[in-house]
């Protein structure tokens, strides 16, 4: 039973800092189950290069449950609004059990889910207007969002890259303007209700590692992974039919083994510039978490190392 303000924990921080570790060794602890917060774990198959190490769900003999895992092909897409949609419902069935919910994961995006308003992004994609819009020039284009936007919607809808409200439509792309029309007109005739507070309130967890030692940890890791069945990870899902280009979209260890797979590089070069790709990932992931905390998010940072003394302060919360 949940004592506190919060009722369920983030377990955040960059690529190979031992997020899933620390996870289930609080849900071994708290009797709690994992929702996962990563955008490829999602993804059937993509086992190695996303990293699910599915072996760390099983604590002292228990297995620690898991959500949000392996619940999507491969050549499905899986979209924001659909983790919106999975988070909720794991996270209502995991409390009605009595259970502590535990988000793990370090995709932003997913993370600022608990946060923010995304009932925008829920809007489901309209194929066939679309195709209409698509031949219109961009500036019939802009003058039909303004003229809709004026008649229905009181504020800019924010799907410019900025996440300002007040985004400039001017600075668009074309795709991102039929976008904002296609949210306008389904809001002309299905006004969204009133926002509702949100039924997160999570406690927030970041794994603190210094960037020479992360880095560290992510050549070992990549070494580990190529020596022990990625490549052959990849050659399988070729063979089942996924193509260049979907590994490709997936990006960091699918897209370089893919180039590796078409020769398009060779296998020193593939250490080489994936382990920098994930170097870069692992700073921009850095980069969200700090923008969190400038927008109001308290993370608690913490070493692995600390976390006895971090199962000691939890108890504290939750029981």
């Amino acid at each position: 039973m949940i004592k506190t303000k919060h009722n369920c924990l983030v377990i955040l921080g960059p690529t190979a800092s031992g997020k899933t570790h620390l996870a289930c060794q609080l849900a071994y602890h708290f009797n709690g189950e994992i929702i996962s917060a990563d955008s490829r774990q999602v993804y059937k198959g993509l086992n190695i290069g996303t990293g699910k190490d599915l072996g760390e769900y099983k604590v002292k003999g228990k297995k620690i449950p898991y959500h949000l895992i392996d619940v999507c092909d491969v050549n499905t897409q899986f979209y924001l609004h659909d983790f919106i949609r999975g988070l909720k419902k794991s996270f209502t069935e995991i409390t009605e059990r009595g259970h502590l919910p535990i988000i793990c994961g370090g995709t932003g995006l997913y993370l600022e889910a608990l946060e923010k308003d995304h009932s925008l992004t829920q809007i489901q994609e309209n194929h066939e207007r679309r195709s209409e819009l698509n031949v219109l020039s961009r500036e019939e284009l802009i003058e039909l969002y303004r003229s809709l936007k004026s008649s229905y919607i009181p504020k800019d809808l924010g799907i410019a890259k900025s996440t300002s409200e007040n985004a400039d439509i001017e600075t668009d792309s074309k795709k991102r303007i039929i976008r904002r029309i296609e949210i306008a007109e389904y809001l002309k005739d299905h006004p969204l209700p009133e926002k509702q507070e949100t039924i997160y309130k999570p406690k927030y967890i970041g794994i603190k590692i210094t960037r020479e030692e992360r880095n560290k940890r992510i050549d070992v890791r990549l070494k580990q992974r190529l020596e022990n069945g990625l490549i052959e990870e990849v050659e399988g899902l070729l063979k089942k039919g996924i193509s260049h280009e979907r590994l490709q979209f997936l990006g960091l260890e699918y897209k370089f083994i893919s180039q590796y797979l078409l020769k398009q590089i060779n296998k020193k070069e593939l250490f080489t510039l994936l382990s920098t790709a994930i170097h870069q990932f692992a700073k921009r992931q850095m980069t969200w978490y700090r923008r969190m905390e400038k927008n109001g998010i308290e993370i608690e940072w913490v070493e692995l190392e600390e976390a006895e003394e971090l199962f000691i302060d939890l108890k504290k919360i939750f029981v």
